[in-house]
């Protein structure tokens, strides 16, 4: 289904609890942050967990993390292009945090080399040409004109070959034939998968919604224990093969990832405390729908579980996240509880920093989670069709701030509910029952 067109949402409200940002952080240039679905706490349980091959794995996955990063800051600073959505230009402030999603604490990260900016080497343009297109003029650079209705996605599967120079040599490009080699295919599927939601839920083409051109490129690093998006494109790894399995069979995770891409053009939510936690939210919202789309499953049948299958054997645990019962996806020796709320009475009010996860954006983006869940169940049917519609809206129809805060997300999606269905409707209903019993939204809303 195509949404019918809407006008932009007023002015909304900001009245949520935790740190307040400092007002720098809502003015400056925000590079590009590298959005990694395996959690750092995580990564850092396991690499101060057993010596062995799985924490020698962990610190090189969140060693890496840190490289991109500060690789991607750089070359932000020396192009000027910044996490802001598209025709936005906000003013530069020195005091402003960083709000690239650090994956290393700093007392590790001052050890580490200074990245090279120049040691991602530029796309060729073989790749372009495989896939029928001509190469932008500056890198990211979106595409000028929307694509014939009905084109469809336009992927491009490189392999890295163990190695870190992205994206690798093109293994499988638009419409060709499977490779044969499970993550190739994989992830080729999976970036398929995301299209389709949003083009066929949503009416959008793409990420930038003017058939941006889907990258990934898999079997990167040595054991490496993440897929992440740069902000450019997909990155997969294969796993430690001790706690991690190849991330590119979840195609929840790839819709996540790929999501992170449509919040960066669209509001550019910061990455940090409660917008970052939105951010993270999010992506686990329409992560979800790109695996209910493509099981056929309504909001009730699903499991709403964000990276089921990812765990080996060994990990007492089901999944990475459960958007269900946020704290209850796994509980294990070595990579301990879950930490997950799922209410605002729980809410970790962490300092703004790297070490702790940039103020909780992957442990208290449980809360929206939550939200998410119980409007969908509330609203029934397809999730895409109800609660995802609704999502959609607030993060796309303007008047979401970058700072936005779990309050006025919430303020944006009763008002996308009243605007299609009415102020009255069970819809809007469900949605701010959905929001008071997470305890962002208070009394009658």
């Amino acid at each position: 289904m195509s949404p019918a067109p809407q006008d932009p949402l007023p002015p909304l409200p900001r009245q949520g609890a935790g740190r307040p940002l400092p007002r720098s952080a809502v003015c400056v240039p925000v590079p590009r942050p590298v959005h990694g679905i395996v959690p750092p706490h995580l990564l850092r349980r396991i690499a101060d967990g057993p010596t062995g091959q799985s924490a020698d794995a962990a610190r090189r996955t969140l060693a890496l993390g840190a490289r991109t990063t500060a690789t991607r800051e750089v070359r932000a600073a020396r192009t000027g292009r910044t996490d802001a959505p598209t025709g936005t230009r906000p003013q530069s402030s020195p005091d402003a945090p960083s709000t690239s999603a650090g994956l290393l604490p700093p007392h590790i990260a001052q050890r580490l080399p200074r990245p090279d900016p120049a040691a991602r080497p530029a796309v060729p343009d073989g790749r372009a040409a495989a896939a029928g297109t001509t190469p932008s003029t500056a890198p990211g650079a979106a595409t000028s004109a929307v694509p014939e209705a009905g084109l469809g996605p336009r992927r491009s599967i490189h392999d890295a070959a163990g190695g870190t120079a992205l994206p690798g040599q093109l293994v499988r490009a638009e419409g060709a034939d499977p490779t044969g080699d499970p993550a190739a295919d994989e992830a080729y599927d999976g970036l398929g998968a995301t299209w389709e939601l949003y083009a066929r839920a949503f009416g959008r083409d793409s990420l930038d919604g003017a058939g941006m051109e889907l990258v990934a490129s898999v079997h990167y690093g040595q054991d490496f224990a993440n897929a992440y998006w740069d902000g450019e494109q997909m990155v997969f790894g294969d796993g430690d093969g001790v706690y991690f399995t190849s991330f590119t069979g979840a195609v929840d995770v790839i819709g996540h990832e790929l999501t992170h891409g449509v919040v960066q053009h669209t509001a550019g939510l910061i990455y940090l405390a409660q917008p970052g936690a939105l951010h993270e939210s999010i992506a686990d919202c329409f992560g979800a729908m790109t695996a209910q789309h493509q099981r056929g499953q309504r909001a009730e049948e699903a499991d709403w579980l964000i990276g089921a299958g990812l765990f080996t054997d060994a990990v007492q645990g089901v999944a990475l996240r459960s958007m269900k019962a946020p704290g209850t996806a796994y509980d294990d020796p070595v990579l301990g509880k879950d930490p997950q709320p799922d209410s605002m009475a729980h809410y970790a009010d962490l300092p703004h920093d790297a070490e702790n996860d940039n103020g909780g954006v992957h442990i208290n983006s449980g809360i929206p989670n939550r939200a998410f869940y119980l409007a969908a169940t509330g609203i029934g049917g397809r999730t895409e069709d109800g609660a995802g519609l609704l999502w959609y809206d607030a993060l796309t129809r303007g008047g979401l701030p970058r700072d936005a805060d779990f309050a006025t997300f919430a303020a944006a999606t009763l008002a996308a509910a009243e605007a299609r269905h009415g102020a009255d409707s069970a819809e809007r209903a469900a949605v701010a029952e959905a929001w008071r019993t997470v305890g962002v939204l208070e009394g009658e809303a």
